[in-house]
């Protein structure tokens, strides 16, 4: 069981009412993903502007919205393909975009050092995600990882909170590589395995 699925269990008690609760006001559940990406957009604003604890303050806010539209959708039966297609790509734009607004301000301070690992940061997230994808087109799950979104998310958030950019930076950008890794060390497995049952 992954951290995402686990923290959802373990959340269930706080999501579902809060979910059941938008489903009545008639909140669909692709708006609360789009207020998510909205408000992530806003964060990653003020992080181009050097404002890191705002900035963080306002995209550790957004994980609970970003939790609560795959709950909606499920109370609603409505927890089907494409809304799964919908919440898995604005997860990748928010994650982008955060990354975006840190560019912006690193690259005006001039440190190159900064600029580097939001590029390897950045592509170290989007990997762990295409090798999920590529291995699903291939009719293999790969869900394994020290750094999937989940734990990036609780290492970034905080990192802007307390203003410890830098050091968020450097995580992500070593063990999201490190997470890439082992899904592909785990699909190679998972085809030995379908190859020599």
């Amino acid at each position: 069981m992954t951290l995402t699925d686990l923290m959802r269990v373990r959340f269930k008690g706080v999501l579902d009412p809060a979910a059941a609760f938008l489903n009545r006001l008639g909140i669909m559940p692709n708006v609360m993903t789009l207020l998510g990406l909205a408000g992530n957009v806003i964060g990653a604003f003020f992080l181009a502007q050097g404002q890191m604890t705002i900035g963080g303050l306002i995209v550790l806010l957004m994980g609970p919205i970003d939790a609560l539209d795959g709950t909606m959708a499920r109370l609603r039966g409505m927890d089907g393909k494409f809304g799964a297609f919908v919440d898995s790509v604005s997860d990748r734009y928010s994650e982008l975009i955060i990354f975006a607004g840190l560019l912006v301000y690193y690259v005006q301070q001039e440190n190159q050092l900064a600029i580097l690992l939001i590029y390897a940061a950045a592509a170290g997230s989007v990997l762990v995600s295409y090798h999920r994808a590529r291995a699903q087109s291939l009719g293999i799950d790969t869900k394994v990882g020290i750094l999937t979104r989940m734990e990036r998310y609780l290492v970034l958030a905080p990192a802007l909170l307390l203003n410890q950019v830098m050091l968020g930076l450097w995580i992500v950008a070593i063990f999201a590589h490190v997470t890439a890794l082992q899904r592909i060390l785990d699909v190679r497995r998972q085809f030995r395995e379908m190859m020599n049952p």
